[in-house]
């Protein structure tokens, strides 16, 4: 018997990432965006849930991270793709860092990590998101 998680979200990155560098590879000098486009779509997978956040990634999505809410100290969104799709950082407490590229919906996963983080640490919403 395993601990109850509540997935909030469960998926790869979002595939406008994947046709935009598509479009990119015809301009040739674009293609390693294209390359890294179609890896991401095939083997990097996230999810979020009540108490961790998992990245599976890695050459045939071999390499696992996991991420409990009270480790966590910064996060910060960028806009992608006309505000479709994000990247989201995550500054951890020994000062390393989680990129999640390509996140759909990555405001609304944002603030629902910031939330988690806020009740896991006692800080407050805004002095863990920074824009």
């Amino acid at each position: 018997m395993g601990i109850k998680e509540e997935v909030y979200y469960e998926g790869g990155p979002h595939v406008g990432d994947l046709i935009f560098n598509i479009l990119l590879a015809f301009t040739v000098i674009c293609i390693p965006l294209t390359v890294g486009a179609i890896v991401r779509a095939l083997w990097l997978r996230y999810r979020i849930t009540d108490r961790r956040i998992s990245v599976i990634g890695g050459w045939m999505g071999r390499e696992r991270t996991d991420i409990i809410y009270s480790e966590i100290v910064k996060i910060v969104n960028v806009p992608r793709g006309i505000g479709l799709w994000g990247d989201i950082v995550i500054t951890l407490k020994d000062k390393s860092r989680l990129e999640m590229r390509a996140v759909p919906q990555f405001r609304d996963i944002c603030d629902y990590i910031s939330q988690r983080v806020a009740e896991k640490t006692g800080r407050s919403v805004e002095a863990i998101q920074a824009n």
